[in-house]
């Protein structure tokens, strides 16, 4: 990886390729929904299927958590979800904040957001909307949201700060974020560090666990909690892709350093300036 603008349009059209796959071929790739691990892209997904709300055309089988789960989402609220994919968490969302509350989900691919409309339109839900835009300067006025989801994207992001400060700045005052996103606790080979399929996979872009829970302090926000934790542990098949057979085992006798969070963490003040309540 070399800047941030070659960063962003690579996983770009990784994820608009993703995108443009009907379902049969996505499973069938190992880039979305299949069982096999030759791709990253599949290792880290966790099961939505007992989740009301839960539609599995908009499914891609590409988060590393269920943020919706855990977003503490009520009746009548105003629900973002950044890097929303194909709608997946909009749709949960959707049910929790019910028919008098409003979704909005978030995506820089146009391929995502095409079918993240045609997904909506197909369940009729008319107060579901999406937005092509970029994390890094959310499309929406400040302190409208009252709750902001986001699944394995953050990551995903360049400027990391930036993009938080931009979740505070569209959170109102009282509101929180519940967001699933990899961590490290430990270093990750160079050739893994400088994939382009690791990195679109989440892997190779993480940063240090301590590190993303200081940018999230450093927002501005409060109370902070990790909600759920868990290891990710990468196939041989896939690591076998990077590193020497002698890499792997060394690789595999460390203790995981490669792991999904979901943080919980809110907007909290008593200032009353333009940007605030």
């Amino acid at each position: 990886m070399t800047n941030n603008e070659e960063i962003k349009e690579m996983v770009k059209q990784k994820y608009s390729e993703i995108a443009l796959q009907n379902q049969d071929t996505n499973a069938s790739s190992c880039c979305g929904s299949g069982g096999c691990s030759t791709e990253v892209y599949n290792i880290m997904t966790d099961d939505y299927d007992n989740l009301e709300g839960y539609n599995a055309d908009a499914d891609l089988k590409l988060g590393c958590g269920l943020p919706t789960e855990f977003a503490k989402i009520k009746k009548g609220n105003t629900v973002v979800d950044l890097g929303s994919g194909a709608g997946n968490d909009c749709f949960v969302a959707r049910h929790e904040t019910g028919e008098n509350g409003k979704v909005i989900g978030i995506d820089f691919t146009e391929a995502m957001v095409e079918k993240a409309r045609n997904n909506a339109e197909k369940l009729g839900f008319n107060n579901v909307e999406f937005r092509l835009g970029d994390i890094e300067k959310i499309p929406m006025t400040s302190n409208i949201a009252d709750v902001v989801v986001s699944n394995c994207v953050m990551n995903l992001v360049p400027d990391k700060p930036k993009a938080f400060a931009e979740v505070f700045r569209i959170l109102k005052n009282g509101g929180h974020f519940s967001i699933s996103d990899i961590v490290l606790t430990g270093d990750l080979p160079e050739s893994i560090k400088n994939a382009a399929e690791m990195y679109a996979g989440c892997v190779a872009s993480a940063i240090q666990k301590d590190d993303y829970l200081k940018i999230i302090r450093e927002a501005g926000f409060k109370n902070m909690i990790i909600q759920k934790e868990k290891p990710i542990v990468i196939p041989d098949d896939i690591l076998k892709n990077y590193l020497s057979a002698e890499d792997i085992e060394i690789y595999n006798s460390n203790k995981n350093i490669i792991f999904s969070i979901t943080v919980f963490a809110e907007k909290v003040g008593d200032c009353c300036g333009t940007n605030c309540c």
